[in-house]
């Protein structure tokens, strides 16, 4: 076993007081804008904390990916001024750390294997909840599940107030390892954001409502629980987020300044604050020393990009 899979149990917070931010996307697309808004917070975030902006790529879901989307999201965030202050982790390269997390939620008891598929659940609106409704079956692989309790699961989120979320009610027993042996979303973010000391996590609001599961893990873990501030979210003309799967046109590493300058806008500053800066570089320098999470507009924001900034 690497030792990296132990550092679940022994990373807390560095310091207590050392500000490590990160920024980790999916390789299944170009960045869009929705994406480079919440890269810009974060490492605005992490350089007004005079910390580390560190840079994951969540590349958990092979079906999913598209080859070639890892290196040309990094070249984009770098033709956009921001670069790893580490080495990048790719998570794919972090399976045994996953899998000894599982291994001690397993002993726990905590965690459990199940062969419910969705058709099984649909009584239940598709949560798992209590016993499982489907025998073991030795010949099929079991996904796994981590027990969550009938308890209400709150934070204070540093820009979207206090959020709370009863995990029984609204998520039920949720997936760590999937039936097709790959690791689930909610299992590795917790680990790797322990075993990176991660002490804030700036990301969009869609991830808002997953925040209590990663809370609960982390108690179930016993690693350090990072601060929070979700983004409002960057919605297109139709009123839907801006995603890969809305074809959202990607930012334009070769022309940054007008996706950087609006991705700075949506974030509550305005051109005539950042006048005289010209080069990626200079923009972000001259914003970090005026960022304020409470000049960011708490209303989701309509973006209409123009083909100058796809």
């Amino acid at each position: 076993m690497q030792p990296d899979s132990l550092a679940v149990k022994a990373v807390p917070r560095p310091g207590g007081s050392v500000y490590r931010g990160r920024f980790a996307p999916s390789p299944t697309g170009a960045l869009h804008f929705g994406s480079l808004v919440a890269a810009v917070g974060s490492w605005l975030r992490a350089r007004q904390a005079g910390g580390s902006w560190l840079l994951r790529i969540e590349d958990l879901d092979p079906p999913r990916e598209i080859a070639g989307a890892a290196q040309q999201q990094i070249a984009t965030l770098a033709a956009f001024g921001m670069q790893s202050d580490e080495p990048i982790v790719w998570q794919h390269q972090r399976s045994e750390a996953y899998a000894a997390a599982l291994q001690q939620l397993v002993a726990d008891d905590q965690a459990f294997a199940c062969w419910c598929s969705r058709n099984d659940l649909l009584r239940s609106n598709g949560l798992h909840q209590g016993p499982c409704v489907a025998a073991a079956d030795p010949a099929r692989t079991p996904a796994w599940r981590l027990r969550v309790p009938d308890l209400c699961i709150g934070f204070d989120d540093g820009l979207a107030g206090r959020f709370e979320q009863n995990l029984a009610d609204d998520v039920g027993d949720f997936v760590l390892r999937r039936v097709e042996g790959y690791y689930a979303y909610q299992l590795a973010v917790v680990v790797d954001d322990a075993w990176q000391g991660i002490s804030e996590i700036v990301r969009g609001a869609d991830l808002l409502d997953s925040t209590p599961r990663q809370l609960w893990l982390q108690r179930q873990l016993g690693v350090a629980q990072p601060d929070y501030v979700h983004l409002p979210l960057a919605l297109g003309p139709d009123g839907r987020k801006l995603s890969k799967q809305y074809a959202a046109l990607p930012v334009d590493a070769a022309d940054p300044l007008p996706a950087l300058r609006a991705a700075l806008g949506f974030l509550g500053l305005p051109a005539p604050l950042l006048a005289g800066a010209h080069t990626p570089t200079n923009l972000l320098t001259a914003a970090t020393t005026r960022f304020d999470l409470a000049a960011i507009p708490q209303l989701p924001a309509n973006v209409h990009l123009r083909h100058g900034m796809s």
